[in-house]
C-alpha cells in the first residue's frame, strides 16, 4: 500500500481477531507507545525480538526507562554467551516485543529468521506477545507476504546486518531467478537470515498475541 487504505486495514484487525489475536489500529508512534504501555504492567520481565521498528517508534526507549525487568540483548559489553541466555529466558518472559515480516488481509502473521529465537518467542512461552507493524507490512495473502520477504525485508536486513548474501548485493533473494520457486528457495550463504519459516494463524490461547498496526511506514 502506497498510502494508508482503513477498509484493508479494518479487515485484516477482523481477520486478526477471528484469529483469536487481538487487534488495534494507532496513527502514529507515540500512540502506539502509549498503547504498549498500557499492555504492561511496572515490574514486568521484558525482552524483544530484533527489530527496526521497535527503535524508530520509540518503544525500545520505553522498555528501558526503569519501570520493567527489561532483559536487553544490546547491552553494551555482553558476551555471546550471555545474549544467548536472554534469548533463553525470554520464554519466560511476561512480555516479548517484536514485529512481523508481514501481516496478511486473512489476519496471519509471516515470520522469517535466522537465528529463529524470534519467531521461536512468538509462538511459545512468552505470557504475552507484543506485535508492533506500520501498515506498510498488510499484504494480501501468504504468498504476497513471501515474496515481501525474498524483495524487501531479506535484502534490506542483510545488508543492515552486514551479512555476506546474494540479496544483500543484488536487492533480491536469489531463488526469484528461478521459473517456480518455492518459499524456503534460498542462498547456501552461512550467513543466511532466511532458515525458519513461520505462519501464525488461528491460536488456540486467545489474546496472547496482540498486533499493533500503526499508520506508518515502518521498518522492513
Amino acid at each position: 500500500m502506497s498510502e494508508i487504505h482503513m477498509p484493508t486495514i479494518n479487515k485484516t484487525m477482523e481477520a486478526l481477531r477471528r484469529n483469536n489475536m487481538q487487534a488495534y489500529f494507532c496513527n502514529n508512534s507515540e500512540e502506539a507507545c502509549e498503547l504498549v504501555r498500557s499492555l504492561m504492567k511496572k515490574g514486568d520481565t521484558v525482552t524483544h525480538g530484533g527489530s527496526v521498528t521497535l527503535a524508530q517508534t520509540g518503544i525500545t526507549k520505553l522498555i528501558s526507562n526503569g519501570d520493567y525487568n527489561y532483559l536487553d540483548r544490546n547491552a553494551p559489553g555482553l558476551t555471546r554467551e550471555q545474549v544467548e541466555e536472554i534469548y533463553l529466558k525470554a520464554f519466560t518472559s511476561d512480555v516479548y516485543l517484536t514485529s512481523a515480516n508481514a501481516i496478511t488481509e486473512n489476519g496471519e502473521l509471516y515470520n522469517v529468521d535466522g537465528n529463529s529465537n524470534r519467531v521461536a518467542a512468538i509462538l511459545y512461552g512468552p505470557k504475552s506477545v507484543i506485535v508492533i507493524a506500520g501498515y506498510n507490512k498488510i499484504v494480501p495473502d501468504i504468498n504476497e507476504a513471501i515474496a515481501r520477504v525474498k524483495c524487501e525485508a531479506a535484502p534490506k536486513n542483510t545488508v543492515r546486518l552486514n551479512c555476506d548474501t546474494y540479496c544483500a548485493k543484488t536487492g533480491k533473494c536469489v531463488s526469484l531467478n528461478k521459473e517456480d520457486s518455492l518459499m524456503s528457495d534460498g542462498c547456501r550463504s552461512e550467513q543466511r537470515i532466511c532458515c525458519n519459516y513461520v505462519v501464525s494463524s488461528l491460536q488456540r490461547k486467545k489474546d496472547r498475541i496482540k498486533v499493533i498496526i500503526v499508520g506508518e511506514e515502518l521498518g522492513y
